[in-house]
């Protein structure tokens, strides 16, 4: 299986990572990786559909907020906060923090 592409952290903008971050199913996945540092999909899905979820890995990949990499069968999922932080200081330290 092939690698995932991701985007450049130079090429990063802020709107898309906004917009990927403003869905509450982005969100809980966001957080959930702020707070365990990596997981793979299957621990991220719960019960929600495999299709939808694909697509929200998709949106936060494009966006620079998620890195997957491929680990055998498991795909491995982890947030670009020093990328992000380089690129938007603040920005993921106060989405992690927020209430």
């Amino acid at each position: 299986m092939a690698a995932y592409d991701h985007p450049d952290s130079a090429t990063f903008e802020l709107i898309p990572v906004l917009r990927a971050l403003a869905d509450p199913a982005r969100l809980e996945i966001v957080r959930h990786l702020g707070r365990v540092g990596e997981a793979n999909c299957a621990t991220l899905i719960g019960t929600r559909p495999k299709s939808s979820m694909s697509h929200h890995f998709q949106v936060l990949r494009e966006s620079g907020v998620l890195r997957t990499r491929i680990e055998g069968v498991q795909h491995r999922n982890s947030l670009r906060l020093e990328e992000l932080d380089a690129r938007f200081p603040g920005l993921m330290a106060a989405i992690l923090n927020a209430a």
